[in-house]
């Protein structure tokens, strides 16, 4: 499904709204996740804290018209990549939220489908593309080391 830049952009405000009500200063809140939650049929979008406490929603028109069975998958690296844009653009950075926390795009019964992107110092997420191609050098690492 490619979305238009419309519903990208919608998708983007909803993000930064969500966070937005973690950006006031004071105490830290400890959330380990917050919930992306899209519904095909519907076209709703709603992003929610642990407490179940909807922090956004929208509406994306394109997802009601989507016919394919990839739906989630496709919305998967379209979310992900709007995530690490805001990541990238420094959007996390200054929350008041205790690290570590993630992103999670869950179906209509909230349950998990992908960790979409997870915030902490000291963890890094692996994906597929870190992988890939991964035995095949650690294959020829070891018959260099064992050359030697």
């Amino acid at each position: 499904m490619k979305l238009s830049q419309t519903s990208l952009a919608l998708l983007e405000e909803s993000v930064k709204k969500a966070i937005g009500r973690y950006n006031c200063g004071g105490e830290q809140t400890i959330v380990t996740d917050i919930h992306l939650q899209p519904k095909q049929a519907s076209g709703d979008f709603t992003i929610f804290n642990d407490e179940d406490e909807k922090l956004a929603h929208a509406y994306i028109e394109e997802w009601t018209a989507y016919e394919g069975d990839d739906f989630y998958e496709s919305l998967e690296q379209d979310l992900t990549s709007l995530l690490n844009k805001l990541k990238n653009a420094g959007a996390f950075d200054k929350l008041n939220i205790m690290k570590p926390y993630s992103f999670v795009l869950v179906d209509e019964e909230k349950e998990t489908i992908a960790d979409l992107l997870l915030m902490d110092d000291d963890t890094l997420m692996v994906n597929d593309g870190l992988l890939k191609g991964l035995d095949e050098e650690l294959d020829t690492f070891l018959k260099d080391l064992l050359e030697k």
